[in-house]
């Protein structure tokens, strides 16, 4: 059985991983025969968020672990920890904290770094040629990591975060919410998720695709 790595970044779109997302993943890697490991960071959001106004909780303060382990009943791990566990692939799932928390995008735009252990992970899985899938917006981290290898992906049709990824030597490859990119030489797969998707069926769809190709590549 193959045991993939899930990161999270939080609960909630506005500031942590988009919850559907995750759980969609959680789900196809289960269909795949597969077993999810889920990690986060154990860091302060950037911020919290109130989902239902959008506005920022002034004042408010919560943990990305804390908040990720909502998502996953509990069944969780630092980050640090990852090398704990024998992992045959890697998948970031998106919503706003792969942009504020594991990285600094929604912030800085093309000029953002990725937080030193998710760096390290990405590469690690990379140079030992396993696969990692990024969904929705998360792909800006593998822009900004593997741009240089010219790595293909997805991130929708959003003209900033294009120009973004393809500033940094990455192409931006435009496909539907149903379909997925898959950049061979870097094994990364890519799907946009609700970077386009209308309804979770077209995300579930998407995601699907991503993760057996993430085990088929593992």
């Amino acid at each position: 059985m193959k045991n993939i790595g899930v990161i999270l970044s939080g609960c909630g779109i506005y500031d942590g991983s988009e919850i559907q997302e995750v759980v969609l993943t959680l789900l196809s890697i289960d269909k795949a025969g597969a077993s999810p490991f889920c990690f986060a960071p154990d860091i302060p959001q950037y911020h919290v968020i109130d989902h239902t106004s959008g506005e920022v909780m002034t004042g408010e303060k919560r943990n990305v672990l804390v908040e990720s382990a909502r998502i996953c009943r509990g069944n969780i791990m630092d980050l640090k920890k990852i090398d704990s566990v024998e992992l045959d692939a890697l998948i970031i799932p998106g919503g706003y904290g792969a942009a504020k928390n594991l990285s600094d995008y929604a912030i800085r735009n093309a000029e953002f770094d990725v937080i030193p252990d998710v760096a390290k992970v990405v590469d690690s899985f990379h140079r030992a040629g396993k696969p990692i899938g990024f969904i929705c917006i998360a792909p800006v981290i593998a822009a900004r990591l593997l741009g240089s290898e010219h790595v293909e992906l997805t991130v929708g049709s959003h003209r900033q975060t294009v120009a973004d990824i393809e500033s940094l030597g990455a192409r931006n490859v435009d496909v539907g919410v149903e379909d997925i990119v898959v950049s061979t030489q870097c094994k990364v797969v890519s799907t946009p998720a609700y970077m386009l998707g209308q309804s979770i069926g077209e995300v579930a769809a998407g995601i699907d695709a991503l993760v057996r190709k993430v085990v088929e590549l593992s």
